[in-house]
């Protein structure tokens, strides 16, 4: 992670506050970045889930070393796919949710579950308080920033709205839905986009998926998705078929492309632009009436 980022500055202090060594590595190459765990006997480290993808593409059969003991994985929600081959290949996986405004995360797995592909971002972390208003997530605590340059400073002890939406479930775990700029309302209902994606990996002959929102004069956007096929790309009489099976009617891609490898931005985050869509020459879907 680089140190520029809140994820990365975040591993230097937490290392000085825990007196630990910090391993400096080269640029990261999903090549060698497994070699480089293993020589330098790393225990802890931070990715992105686009990051732990590249390293299972480039090296199928690798499992963790003996030496790793936790894996942080988070800046955007992981697939049930990733997790559960995280946790087949014995990658001890803790999952979290937070942002530049808060020092890092507010939410983590416990590390006690670290090794059982536990679904979601995790738990509110002690010292942070977490909410769900109205489907939005709010943010409160001391590490909470004092406010944006040249704007009012936050009123002590305030909710921060982070933007982003979602909800917990039974045990506590929140569930990060989608950025609040992901968010895609077509015909006024609202589609989130990592919904959708959890349900095209699923699809037999798909291996990932970034779904996005284009504008529509009709429905203000529609619901369009890039796809990475496992083997050969599905048909597409059967691919509209398995949509059809998993999806709403008003969650289901309108257009889609098959693509080599995902669009990602300079974050390694999915790149949900429409531009970046179209230029991926996406072919219209027609759904039968039900």
């Amino acid at each position: 992670m680089p140190i520029a980022r809140v994820g990365g500055l975040s591993i230097l202090t937490r290392c000085l506050a825990a007196r630990r060594a910090v391993a400096i590595p080269p640029p990261f190459d999903a090549r060698t970045w497994p070699q480089t765990l293993a020589e330098q006997s790393v225990t802890i480290t931070s990715l992105v889930p686009t990051m732990l993808v590249k390293v299972f593409e480039s090296h199928p059969g690798w499992s963790a070393p003996a030496s790793l003991r936790a894996l942080l994985l988070g800046g955007t929600s992981a697939s049930h796919k990733l997790l559960t081959r995280a946790h087949q290949a014995g990658v001890p996986v803790i999952t979290t949710y937070g942002m530049t405004e808060a020092c890092s995360h507010v939410v983590a797995t416990p590390y006690a579950e670290r090794h059982r592909a536990t679904i979601g971002s995790g738990q509110v972390l002690e010292g942070a308080e977490v909410k769900v208003e109205h489907g939005r997530i709010l943010v409160r605590g001391p590490m909470l920033m004092h406010g944006y340059w040249g704007q009012e400073a936050l009123a002590p002890r305030a909710w921060f709205d982070t933007g982003d939406l979602g909800e917990f479930d039974p045990r506590g775990y929140l569930h990060v839905n989608a950025r609040r700029s992901d968010l895609i309302v077509t015909g006024g209902d609202n589609v989130y986009p990592v919904e959708v994606e959890h349900a095209l990996e699923t699809i037999p002959g798909v291996e990932a998926a970034t779904v996005l929102g284009l504008p529509d004069e009709t429905w203000g956007q529609t619901v369009a998705a890039l796809l990475v096929a496992d083997g050969a790309p599905p048909a597409i009489d059967a691919l509209i078929a398995a949509i059809a099976e998993r999806l709403s009617p008003h969650k289901r891609p309108r257009a889609l492309a098959f693509v080599p490898q995902l669009p990602q931005t300079a974050a390694g985050k999915p790149d949900r632009r429409p531009a970046t869509a179209r230029a991926c020459g996406l072919i219209p879907l027609r759904y039968p009436r039900s």
